[in-house]
């Protein structure tokens, strides 16, 4: 009996002994989930506007004012996702933005961020009897002016000269001063404490006026040239089946040194045209332009929809598709908020109805702003969406007009960063831009990758804007002009939205907020 229970005994604690080590090497192969970290706010001095975030290709980009010494950036304020921490060097302190940084941030992997800062400071520097502007070649540290012929090297007057940012100093002093470009002459720019040389060259012209460039739109040209500041300098311009010139009108000229350009308007759509830039009694070479198409948005009364199960859709059944919702994510808790109405501005038709609402049961849900914009809703992340902002697009347009009606209801919903509108009256917005990036923007309204449009971004050509926060019960007109950065960009991509709450990619907004909108039109002249 006793060599049976030792039996037992011995059994049982080599099974113990077996169950420890077989725990041991029992291994966790469920994998952590991948949740990129992200910077969600960036604020550093001398800030000239907001920082631009990007969690797509994860770069944030900081705009530096002329006041900044880029060498030595301050930072005020660096705010992460939820769990995210920094590997190593964090974005704080006095920090050097004169090259891209890069930091390590992690959740559960690692992932690498790219910090860059941009800083535009005005250079110039003019000289008298002057063709045209002088060409500033930072990265080269060049300053080119160009003359004409008759000009004595020897002695040129310099006007005005800033090559640095504001309190930088030039060695030796030149401003007002003569300097002889007959060879190259070297200064030395000053700023913040460090100095680099530049070297002014001089090119000499026997024309007198240059005509530079003509950037043709639809209704509307841009035609640029050159020549000697003081004599009477401008542009002119015909069809190209006609003989007779036409001066471009004082209103639309702008002078800047020897450098002037006009804003020819009222121009015919998909006409050949000629112009050129005149000074005195010369004339520029003859620079030949075609204007652009009149391209109007598909469904741009609203009147065409299907209803697909409880989601409606923008667009007829089997139709082109250009506008969509956010739908697809608001029928996941409740029904559509962006609908079809038969009140429309001529008693006739449809419009679009967009509605705020809380969606979901109770106080579990969230706030889905009425919503349409062109381009696409991708797919819905948990209660969040992921859109695709923008449709093929190559026209200038100038405006956007059409017609609206609006409820502003109380702010009942907000999120962080917005508690202090609660209660407040909504606002509705309608937005416009055109984009030049390689593809259409990919919006998402997760927090935890949030990824909004800036209007302030690298990749905007043109951008405008209406807002209301006051009840309109009629039918009434808007019209916005559209800013661009450059007449010379050409667009890709045609944004455009309205929301019957600005804020609701944010989840803040007022439930029942209700934004109608009718035929809309791009318009091409000024």
């Amino acid at each position: 009996m006793t060599r049976f229970r030792n039996s037992i005994y011995t059994a049982v604690t080599l099974a113990i002994m077996l169950a420890g080590i077989l725990s041991g090497c029992i291994k966790n192969d469920i994998p952590y989930p991948r949740i990129q970290p992200n910077i969600t706010s960036l604020k550093v001095e001398n800030q000239s506007q907001a920082a631009q975030i990007d969690t797509i290709n994860r770069m944030a980009t900081v705009y530096l004012n002329e006041e900044a010494d880029i060498y030595n950036v301050n930072v005020v304020e660096c705010t992460l996702s939820d769990k995210a921490t920094f590997v190593g060097d964090s974005i704080a302190g006095t920090i050097d933005l004169s090259q891209p940084r890069y930091y390590i941030l992690s959740i559960y992997q690692e992932y690498v961020w790219t910090l860059k800062a941009v800083q535009n400071i005005a250079r110039y520097l003019t000289v008298a009897n002057q063709i045209g502007s002088s060409v500033i070649d930072v990265p080269g540290r060049r300053v080119i002016v160009t003359l004409p012929t008759t000009a004595d090297l020897s002695k040129v007057k310099v006007l005005t000269a800033k090559l640095g940012s504001t309190g930088s100093t030039i060695t030796p002093a030149i401003e007002g001063e003569y300097i002889d470009l007959t060879h190259p002459v070297t200064v030395t720019v000053t700023d913040y404490g460090r100095s680099a040389d530049w070297t002014i060259y001089c090119e000499v012209t026997e024309a007198t006026v240059t005509t530079v460039r003509a950037d043709a739109w639809t209704n509307v040209a841009w035609v640029y040239g050159e020549a000697q500041e003081g004599p009477d300098n401008y542009i002119e311009y015909r069809r190209a089946d006609a003989s007779q010139w036409t001066r471009v009108p004082d209103a639309w000229m702008t002078v800047d040194g020897g450098s002037f350009h006009a804003r020819i308007i009222h121009l015919e759509s998909l006409t050949d045209y000629v112009a050129r830039a005149v000074s005195g009694d010369e004339t520029g070479a003859e620079i030949e332009f075609r204007t652009g198409a009149n391209i109007q948005p598909p469904n741009a009364d609203f009147e065409n929809w299907w209803l697909n199960g409880k989601v409606w859709n923008p667009w007829a059944e089997d139709g082109v598709r250009f506008w969509d919702t956010g739908n697809k994510g608001a029928t996941t808790l409740g029904s559509s908020n962006t609908q079809p109405s038969d009140d429309t501005p001529t008693g006739t038709g449809r419009s679009a109805k967009l509605e705020t609402r809380f969606v979901g049961i109770g106080i579990v849900g969230k706030l889905a702003a009425g919503n349409i914009f062109a381009g696409e809703y991708v797919k819905t992340d948990g209660t969040n969406g992921i859109l695709s902002f923008g449709r093929e697009f190559s026209e200038h347009p100038t405006r956007l007009r059409g017609y609206y009606k609006y409820h502003s209801a109380p702010i009942s919903s907000v999120t962080t960063g917005f508690t202090d509108l609660k209660d407040r009256p909504d606002t509705a917005v309608i937005w416009v831009a055109l984009i030049d990036s390689p593809e259409p923007l990919e919006i998402r309204t997760n927090p935890a990758n949030r990824q909004l449009f800036d209007p302030e971004a690298s990749y905007v050509v043109a951008y405008g804007k209406f807002e209301t926060g006051s009840d309109m019960e009629q039918w009434s007109p808007f019209e916005f002009e559209l800013n661009y950065t450059a007449t010379n960009r050409v667009p890709r991509y045609l944004l455009i939205v309205g929301s019957a709450s600005k804020y609701g990619d944010y989840f803040t907004g007022g439930n029942g907020s209700v934004l109608f909108l009718d035929d809309f039109e791009l318009l091409y002249d000024y």
